[in-house]
């Protein structure tokens, strides 16, 4: 049995734009990651303004928390990419770069 020509397919086309905004999601978690890494060593687990990641990170500690929590983000994003959601991807790194790169990059280096 044939089937029309409209049915979606399982394997949609790859998309550069998709790619490139994913890429720099996860580049966004691995920074995010670092810095925090760096901050809590550097002025202590008070510093850290997330209040679940700062119970994670009393409870497993820092390590385990912050690989946790990353690991849950970038599933998400990798989901949303696979799902082509390439806009919320996108929206959500903006959010990251802005609510969580930036302020580390100003208490890091100030």
């Amino acid at each position: 049995m044939l089937l029309p020509a409209t049915v979606v397919s399982r394997h949609p086309t790859r998309s550069m734009f998709g790619d490139a905004i994913l890429l720099l999601f996860l580049i966004a978690q691995l920074l995010d990651g670092l810095f925090t890494y760096v901050g809590i060593a550097t002025f202590g687990e008070a510093i850290e303004g997330n209040p679940l990641l700062a119970w994670y990170i009393a409870m497993f500690g820092l390590g385990a928390a912050l690989i946790g929590a990353k690991a849950v983000a970038v599933g998400c994003g990798t989901t949303l990419h696979f799902c082509a959601r390439h806009r919320t991807v996108g929206v959500l790194t903006l959010i990251y770069l802005g609510a969580a790169v930036w302020p580390w990059m100003l208490i890091i280096w100030s």
